[in-house]
């Protein structure tokens, strides 16, 4: 059996076989990589000078901005350069990196969307005590304690993948090193290491989803309550149904992708599966927020258009 120190490399998927395929994906990709940090850049900018939106939700969306540019940087720009470049190796030392920061931003994005629909609760649902429950300081410490839980189930999983040894094949049947494309080159036994990651999606991103649905339910629950014409209805219905949008293929994607059992799965069935849920949310979550949100556009407006004419 060889052991895990003699490989030095793996070798990553690219798009396509076919060049043109593969210039036409990478360019796809590319653009969406650039408008999903346009995007992203746009809802922090306005969130951090315009002082109207220095409150909890968006001090939260400002957060997500954030993760989901580290988020997608993690992946696509490797995957066009390699697509592009026919190069497809990565150090083991660069693929163990990018398995950490993609279970790490993962990770922190779940409980992000999960205190993103807790925000939404309260605020519907509890509206005088809002100000109380999400104060500055419930922001800044739930912050701080979604980055630690992120860096300790990434550092876990991360280390429990590479104890072991790969000696069947070092070709990775993905466009980026994730954990479950991982499992099945190695040679070692990997109960213990499937386990961890049944143990950390189903209980970990279980929980999340769980408490994300009794949100919405409560919140729908009050809306009915609400008359017809009454404007905070529809408001609440049009700010929640793109964060359940978000959630649902955030969450449906990534599972199938962790959670399948079988070893022979198709390869482009799976990249196409890895993409709605590293690859979409990031580039979804500006699109919703921006041009669903008054405010948000209230804000473009008044610091990129406006200014610009006044200068």
């Amino acid at each position: 059996m060889a052991n895990f120190s003699t490989v030095s490399k793996f070798l990553l998927q690219g798009f396509a076989e076919v060049w043109e395929l593969r210039v036409l994906l990478s360019i796809l990709f590319l653009l969406i990589y650039l408008a999903t940090l346009l995007g992203n850049f746009i809802i922090i900018t306005v969130t951090t000078f315009d002082q109207n939106l220095h409150t909890p939700m968006y001090f939260f969306l400002r957060n997500l901005s954030i993760l989901d540019t580290c988020y997608i940087s993690v992946t696509v720009p490797n995957a066009c350069i390699n697509s592009l470049t026919n190069n497809r190796t990565i150090s083991v030392a660069g693929c163990a990196m990018q398995v950490f920061f993609v279970f790490f931003c993962a990770s922190v994005e779940l409980i992000f969307l999960t205190i993103m629909a807790q925000d939404r609760y309260v605020a519907i649902c509890q509206p005088l005590h809002y100000t109380v429950i999400m104060n500055h300081q419930f922001c800044v410490q739930s912050t701080v304690a979604s980055l630690l839980t992120g860096i300790f189930f990434a550092a876990v999983q991360t280390g429990n993948t590479f104890r072991l040894s790969f000696c069947q094949s070092n070709v990775v049947n993905q466009f980026f090193c994730d954990i479950p494309s991982l499992l099945k080159l190695s040679c070692s036994d990997t109960f213990s290491s499937q386990l961890l990651l049944l143990m950390a999606v189903v209980g970990f991103a279980g929980s999340c989803f769980t408490f994300i649905v009794l949100s919405y339910v409560r919140i729908f629950l009050t809306v009915l309550k609400f008359p017809v014409k009454e404007e905070r209805g529809g408001k609440a219905f049009s700010t929640c149904l793109p964060h359940i949008l978000v959630v649902s293929v955030f969450l449906s994607t990534g599972s199938a992708v962790y959670l399948k059992s079988s070893p022979s799965t198709e390869i482009i069935q799976n990249m196409i599966l890895s993409v709605f849920y590293t690859i979409v949310p990031p580039f979804l979550n500006p699109i919703i927020y921006s041009l669903r949100n008054k405010q948000i556009k209230k804000a473009i407006f008044k610091i990129f258009i406006q200014k610009h004419i006044n200068t």
